[in-house]
């Protein structure tokens, strides 16, 4: 199997604490694994000094950029910023607060001989029980909605990796939450081919969560039925 080219990318808010073992362990992984690459640190607006710290990452490993918002726009406008950002074949995006071990892109590899679309799913997931209640809620909606089941058990793992097209064909919308249900929607409605692979998922050693936040769920609401208006 030729190695791919791959474009990855992380959406960080306030991860000073993740961001620098995170990108070092792609940076390290990705020699191994891939023919050409990039990294990309997605700074939503960042309070703290994950800025500060990128910028040194970026000093350190040739072929990591960073790439910074003034004002925090919300996880689907962090991703977004990534997808437009990436320029290789592949693209591979996991989150900067350290809960997956970016090493596992090796078990979605081989999927890509048949699929276009992999994505992760979460063995073991280590969140707060409401959390995971809510995500449960969540994806059994979106995939009644969209048409998903039987394509993807876990909507918003974020650990996917996908063919560049899937984004060259696609005008995406969402700025919150909502963004990783966009990505699979659009994919599936462009007839790509999905796989799901299993990776193992870790608890937060530092930082604080966001996407139980009473906001950010509301918005992901709002923006979900605006989506499926759309689509009908």
């Amino acid at each position: 199997m030729d190695k791919l080219n791959i474009s990855v990318f992380f959406p960080t808010y306030n991860e000073e604490a993740n961001i620098e073992a995170l990108v070092t362990r792609t940076v390290e992984t990705l020699k191994r694994l891939a023919g050409k690459w990039e990294v990309i640190i997605v700074d939503d607006g960042s309070r703290d000094r994950t800025g500060e710290v990128a910028k040194t990452l970026v000093k350190k490993f040739p072929g990591v950029r960073h790439v910074r918002h003034e004002k925090n726009r919300g996880y689907g406008g962090a991703v977004k910023t990534g997808l437009q950002e990436a320029k290789l074949d592949w693209i591979f995006f996991t989150d900067g607060d350290g809960q997956f071990d970016v090493a596992e892109l090796e078990r979605l590899l081989p999927s890509t001989q048949t699929a276009d679309m992999v994505a992760g799913f979460r063995i073991n997931r280590q969140d707060p029980f409401l959390r995971k209640l809510n995500a449960f809620a969540w994806g059994t909606l979106v995939r009644t909605l969209f048409g998903l089941h039987g394509k993807v058990r876990d909507i918003d793992c974020a650990f996917k990796l996908f063919r560049r097209r899937v984004v060259d064909e696609s005008a995406f919308v969402a700025e919150g939450a909502l963004i990783s249900t966009e990505l699979l929607v659009r994919a599936k409605k462009l007839g790509y081919r999905f796989a799901e692979v299993g990776v193992h998922h870790y608890p937060r050693k530092a930082g604080t969560q966001t996407g139980a936040n009473p906001k950010v769920i509301l918005r992901a609401f709002k923006e979900l039925f605006k989506f499926y208006g759309q689509l009908r």
